[in-house]
């Protein structure tokens, strides 16, 4: 099949107003979040479930990758089309089918803006609890296949909690379900498998989630620390005495300073480190929980701490935090963010690791994360223009994440692996392990065609090499294989 041919092919099932296939506006979507970039042969739009079923029957005709995409917001490469191929771009899929609030679900389709999900639910008393940082932008389908978190993670769980059941098309274009009806689990769990499964199993078409009552009650709190360290102890602290927050973040001086600047949300630019804490429920547990906060944060050294009264100072706070990736744009053309995991008590000696490595390569790292759940997202802030920055840039990353494994943790808490961290998950797991999940992906994907060359270290069979080889001189040559 010809290049020209694939074209026409893909138009007839989605339309021409839904097929983007001109170099230059492929490289809007030759990357996401991460720094990897590798350009599509083509995009497609679907807008229904039986159009994603016929372009993957297509691809799989003409040996082509499929790469599914939401908003491109993702931070692990997920979204890059490593072996070029065809982009499946979910956002035309953006309508939600039904609420139901007596039993508290509601399906949505992938493209659905996650934030928009809980605007639309709102006044009947209800919200989606999974808020990545980008929510306001980040679709639901991106989310499922990251399996994304989010600051309230901490007490609410990440995307896997908060998913009943998917309408899967799997890789040989047949549309199954992965739970009955009313989203009961029968036999495995397969929800459970295909939520951050990276678009490596199946692309979701339709997603039933989880509504969550909200609560009767809401208070954000912001403790002034002069140190990490400081700051650091406080987490483990107020965890230690049995508390377990909505949310519980923690800004480092370098980002407060950067989005003060940004959006005047009441930072203060002068810290060493803030904890921003919101507690949600009763009223009266409320109130007895802000006090004991309060009490344990002095205790560790906060210099103040500063309670939001309304809920416009609320939005204020989490404005910034949300906000504090696109305000480091001040501090440099470009940042690096990391995603590693540790033991909250492995914080502050895991902090000062960060600080040594940002002295050894030269360049600042700005910290905003989930200090909770001990969900690090160190900023290696660089300029990609400069060779010798990048270079130092990757390294400082991969010592980091090294690190993280080494104190108990893992390589990633929610971006995902994608293509950013396929080479470093051998650090948390033995040839066995990388076996057994190759082995799962397999039964899903037998071709490796769905979203390739991500997750896993890119060691291939003889078979599965060859065959990649000959697509990809094929379409080099504007051929695809039949």
């Amino acid at each position: 099949m010809q290049h020209a041919e694939l074209i026409s092919a893909l138009e007839r099932i989605v339309g021409k107003q839904g097929v983007v296939s001109r170099s230059d506006e492929l490289l809007v979507y030759e990357y996401d979040g991460s720094l990897d970039t590798h350009l599509p042969a083509v995009v497609v739009f679907p807008e229904t479930t039986a159009q994603v079923a016929e372009i993957v029957k297509l691809a799989n005709l003409a040996g082509l990758p499929v790469v599914p995409r939401g908003a491109g917001t993702g931070l692990s490469g997920g979204a890059v089309a490593a072996c070029g191929g065809i982009v499946v771009t979910t956002t035309w899929m953006n309508r939600v089918l039904s609420v139901d609030y007596a039993n508290r679900r509601a399906v949505v389709q992938p493209g659905v803006i996650n934030y928009e999900l809980t605007h639309r639910t709102e006044p009947q008393g209800y919200f989606y609890a999974p808020d990545p940082s980008s929510q306001k932008v980040c679709t639901i389908g991106g989310n499922v296949a990251e399996n994304s978190g989010g600051p309230h993670c901490l007490s609410y769980g990440a995307t896997t909690n908060h998913i009943l059941d998917l309408e899967l098309v799997l890789p040989s274009g047949e549309v199954i379900h992965t739970a009955a009806d009313e989203g009961e689990q029968q036999g495995f769990d397969l929800t459970g498998a295909v939520v951050g499964s990276e678009g490596t199993f199946g692309i979701a078409t339709q997603i039933t989630v989880k509504l969550t009552r909200l609560p009767e009650d809401i208070r954000v709190l912001m403790a002034i620390f002069g140190s990490i360290d400081e700051a650091s102890n406080t987490v483990s602290a107020i965890i230690g005495a049995g508390i377990v927050p909505a949310a519980l973040e923690m800004m480092d001086g370098l980002c407060c300073k950067a989005v003060e600047a940004a959006y005047h949300a009441g930072y203060p630019p002068d810290a060493g480190a803030v904890l921003l804490v919101e507690l949600d429920g009763l009223r009266e547990s409320v109130a007895e929980l802000d006090a004991r906060i309060q009490t344990i944060c002095r205790q560790q050294g906060a210099r103040e701490v500063r309670s939001a009264s309304t809920a416009a100072e609320r939005a204020a706070l989490w404005a910034g935090r949300k906000g504090a990736l696109g305000a480091l744009g001040r501090l440099a053309p470009n940042y690096y963010i990391q995603d590693g995991v540790v033991p909250r008590t492995k914080l502050p000696e895991t902090l000062r690791f960060v600080e040594e490595v940002a002295r050894d390569i030269a360049l600042p790292i700005a910290n905003v994360f989930h200090a909770g759940d001990g969900n690090l997202h160190p900023n290696i802030l660089f300029d990609r223009r400069d060779v010798s920055s990048v270079e130092r840039t990757l390294r400082g990353g991969m010592e980091i994440l090294r690190h993280c494994v080494d104190q108990g943790g893992v390589v990633s808490g929610e971006h995902g692996i994608g293509l950013e961290k396929r080479d470093h998950i051998s650090y948390l797991f033995t040839t066995e392990d990388l076996a057994a999940m190759a082995r799962l992906k397999q039964c899903f994907n037998p071709r490796a065609l769905f979203n390739p060359d991500k997750i896993f270290p890119p060691l291939r069979g003889c078979g599965e090499v060859r065959d990649q080889r000959v697509a990809a001189r094929l379409a080099k040559e504007g051929i695809y294989a039949c």
